[in-house]
């Protein structure tokens, strides 16, 4: 690409398309930099969402790209808000020609203020207990293979990392998370256990010694 206007059939098209594909939240606009940084808006679809139009200047983080103190070429997911206090979430790509010479950018602004919204409605009406990490909620099996397969997956997800990953500690918590929760009690469990934390019979009994005696001392 030498330049973006020998581009605009296209660009145009698929603002469009992005439109129609995300509705009226979303913000699609296209930058040329060629026309002046103070006139750089040359294609935009729902300019409603900033308030801009055709003939709108460039944000600031364009700048940085023309400057050359920002090289990434894309921006991805960012939080922004306007002068009217809507709260948008933001992704840029910047556009180079053949040379790797920043040409404009390509913006997608998407109004979450709504969702805000209902996120705090649904935070003040539902239950507290529901904000809560550990709910203490009934999970319902069909068979004791299920239920195990839950508690280990349990867990595992309160440590936050891949069993590979785990140190001895980490594999004692969840083992003590695991014995808290009566999982020891369904038949062959330990097996399983093994498996599923890589270890051997005897070092599963060595922790459980090493973690129930601690309980028994404390």
């Amino acid at each position: 690409m030498k330049t973006i206007e020998d581009e605009m059939p296209f660009f145009k098209t698929l603002l469009k398309l992005l439109k129609n594909q995300f509705g009226s939240d979303s913000e699609f606009i296209l930058h040329d930099w060629a026309k002046g940084y103070d006139h750089s808006v040359v294609a935009i679809e729902n300019g409603h969402v900033t308030n801009r139009k055709i003939g709108d200047c460039g944000s600031n983080l364009g700048l940085e790209v023309i400057r050359g103190t920002a090289t990434s070429d894309m921006k991805c997911n960012y939080v922004t808000k306007t002068r009217e206090g809507k709260v948008l979430v933001s992704s840029t790509m910047y556009i180079k020609n053949d040379d790797g010479e920043p040409l404009g950018a390509l913006c997608i602004n998407t109004d979450i203020s709504k969702k805000i919204e209902i996120k705090e409605y649904l935070d003040h009406s539902l239950p507290e207990e529901l904000n809560k990490k550990d709910q203490g909620e009934e999970f319902f099996a069909t068979d004791v293979a299920e239920l195990l397969n839950y508690l280990i997956n349990q867990g595992i997800s309160r440590i936050g990392k891949p069993v590979c990953n785990m140190t001895k500690e980490d594999k004692m918590q969840v083992l003590s998370f695991l014995d808290n929760k009566g999982a020891l009690l369904i038949s062959k469990s330990g097996t399983k256990i093994c498996q599923v934390l890589e270890i051997s019979k005897y070092t599963l009994y060595s922790y459980l010694d090493e973690i129930r005696g601690h309980k028994e001392n404390m």
